[in-house]
């Protein structure tokens, strides 16, 4: 798989606007157990959080706990929001991940800006859930049955997210969604006339 449209990192970095989405893909086992297990191009999803003056953040979930997470000035596992500029050469350089940014283009008000801080409120600290419970969970979405737990994992996250903004379907369960679902080729439908551009490669 491979993309011909790229972007400076530092320009998708000092560019970004609450909503893009960042896409990753990695060589691990699990990240390759990730993409067969869902067909999907990538194995997990983030989405910026740019709000006034702050840097922009990166909103997302993972096992790992490398990252202070600024919500709560700690580095913790599962839901955190990091720094962009902190969190791109982590999963780019140690988790030897490829990058992709789709760009959201679309209005973001102040309302929607207090549900996307309710849903961190919420939300930052979840664990990240066990395999097993991942899999099954995903499955469960694809037959439109919620799940149910304290547990979230990316593309939920980001599907929660989306949902509480308004810009998302709410029919579908969270645990429908997963990192390739946020993949141009799967042609997902924002409301309120928002779009996501296609994937840029993200390079140095």
């Amino acid at each position: 798989m491979t993309s011909e449209a790229t972007i400076p990192s530092d320009e998708a970095i000092g560019d970004a606007v609450t909503g893009d989405i960042w896409l990753f893909r990695g060589r691990s086992l699990a990240d390759r157990a990730i993409r067969t297990f869902t067909n999907a191009p990538v194995n997990h999803v983030a989405m910026v959080v740019a709000l006034d003056d702050l840097p922009p953040l990166l909103w997302h979930t993972e096992m790992g706990q490398t990252l202070e997470d600024v919500w709560t000035g700690t580095h913790h596992r599962g839901a955190q929001l990091n720094r962009l500029a902190d969190a791109y050469p982590v999963w780019t350089g140690k988790y030897g991940q490829l990058a992709w940014v789709r760009q959201f283009r679309g209005d973001v008000t102040r309302e929607m800006e207090d549900e996307l801080l309710r849903v961190i409120e919420r939300y930052d600290g979840k664990p990240f859930p066990k395999p097993g419970r991942l899999a099954r969970w995903w499955v469960e979405g694809r037959f439109r049955k919620q799940a149910t737990g304290e547990a979230v994992y990316c593309a939920q996250l980001l599907a929660i997210t989306f949902r509480h903004m308004g810009l998302l379907d709410p029919k579908k369960p969270a645990n429908w969604y997963d990192p390739g679902t946020f993949w141009s080729g799967d042609r997902l439908e924002l409301a309120n006339g928002a779009t996501l551009g296609g994937e840029l490669r993200v390079v140095d």
